[in-house]
């Protein structure tokens, strides 16, 4: 129903568990095949002890028109910065130095996972039409300031939302934030090597190098979906990806449980780039795809082969993402070393609501020099591209 969603009969609550919501009334919000908002994903952190002990707090903000379900947003309390990977440190230490509280905070973010996507979801189904869509998203905003004055909350974070969105709610005192990820683009190779001729030779000779290195291992390496991994599968991917953070005197923030629940409930949506060393998977990369767009997450090994980390993380996705046209390869947070691989630079975005009027100006001119940087160091990199120049 087109027009102004005011005095519609909406009713605007709050859960903290999506026990409490219907997989099936969720999963048509927002983009459904953006797999980090999907019912599956997030009740799975829940479930299997992947946000409290780390200090992620769910709090689900639920827009109803009578008994359906139209709109709604994840969020988090938070009560340390862990996991979120758009870095307010120096925010904390200020509000510290002035004897003021930064935590708790509120999140609107996937939890570990730096992917641009949906934060606002809404059943485009039912309100299709953009002014009404809008004005849910405003909602929606209004609902989340107010429980952060309700709690005592000094800040609102929305983390790798898409800037089209955060540009459209200018009016709700957000102060937007950006930074830069690599991310590989299809421009409709035919495959791997077609991919490779756009590049300038010295990069295309390091590529074909380092893939020669990894063949002559003589190791099974191969894209699984996770329906093909049975239980002691996933638990070796799992033990892989763990080693790594044991090795560094970390913890894994996702479990084995979490690992083997994503194989039975998101099977067409999460992959596996498994080398395998006599049938014995050595090491392994977790991926995720949406319609159009393929998202590297976490990485493990327990034995060294040169050159196998750029193999399963980068070059079995390319592939990937060439034979079944996707769009777009999302590898993760940071790392210029993509780069000469043929990722380039990419801005995402976050937007901050911040409750105190003085810090919130303090940011704000904060933000205005970071971004000023940031655009610069994005031009630098895109300067040195990989690509042939068309010049």
């Amino acid at each position: 129903m087109p027009g102004n969603l005011n005095n519609a009969g909406l009713r605007v609550s709050v859960t903290h568990s999506l026990s409490d919501v219907p997989a099936a009334a969720w999963d048509r919000l927002g983009n459904t095949s953006y797999p980090f908002t999907r019912h599956s994903f997030l009740y799975g952190l829940e479930q299997h002890a992947c946000l409290e002990p780390f200090g992620w707090y769910p709090v689900y903000f639920l827009v109803h028109r009578e008994q359906q379900l139209i709109a709604a947003t994840a969020c988090y309390i938070k009560t340390n910065s862990y996991g979120e990977l758009v870095f307010d440190h120096a925010w904390v230490n200020a509000y510290q130095r002035s004897g003021l509280d930064y935590y708790p905070k509120l999140v609107t973010a996937i939890p570990y996972t730096p992917a641009t996507g949906d934060r606002f979801l809404i059943d485009l189904t039912s309100t299709g039409d953009a002014k009404q869509q809008l004005e849910l998203r405003e909602l929606l905003c209004r609902a989340i300031k107010g429980f952060c004055e309700e709690q005592n909350m000094s800040s609102w974070h929305i983390l790798f939302a898409e800037k089209s969105v955060l540009d459209q709610l200018s009016a709700q005192q957000l102060l937007l934030r950006n930074d830069v990820q690599f991310h590989w683009n299809n421009d409709n190779y035919r495959d791997f090597d077609d991919f490779l001729a756009r590049l300038s030779s010295r990069k295309r000779k390091n590529i074909k190098r380092e893939r020669r290195s990894v063949a002559a291992e003589g190791l099974d390496i191969s894209m699984q979906n996770g329906g093909e991994l049975d239980a002691g599968e996933w638990q070796q991917v799992h033990d892989l990806y763990a080693g790594i953070y044991a090795r560094k005197h970390g913890t894994a923030t996702l479990t084995a449980a979490f690992f083997k629940h994503l194989g039975e409930h998101m099977p067409e949506q999460v992959l596996v780039a498994c080398a395998r060393n006599q049938g014995q998977i050595v090491a392994a990369s977790l991926f995720f795809r949406s319609a159009t767009h393929l998202y590297g997450r976490v990485w493990g090994c327990d034995q060294y082969f040169r050159h196998l980390h750029f193999e399963c993380c980068y070059y079995q996705g390319i592939d990937y993402c060439i034979a079944e046209k996707l769009t777009c390869f999302d590898p993760g947070a940071q790392g210029e070393h993509k780069l000469a691989r043929g990722f380039l630079p990419t801005q995402t975005w976050s937007a901050h609501w911040i409750a105190h009027p003085q810090f919130r100006q303090a940011i704000e001119q904060f933000l205005q020099q970071e971004r000023s940087y940031v655009d610069s160091y994005r031009d630098d990199l895109l300067d040195h591209s990989p690509f042939k120049s068309t010049q």
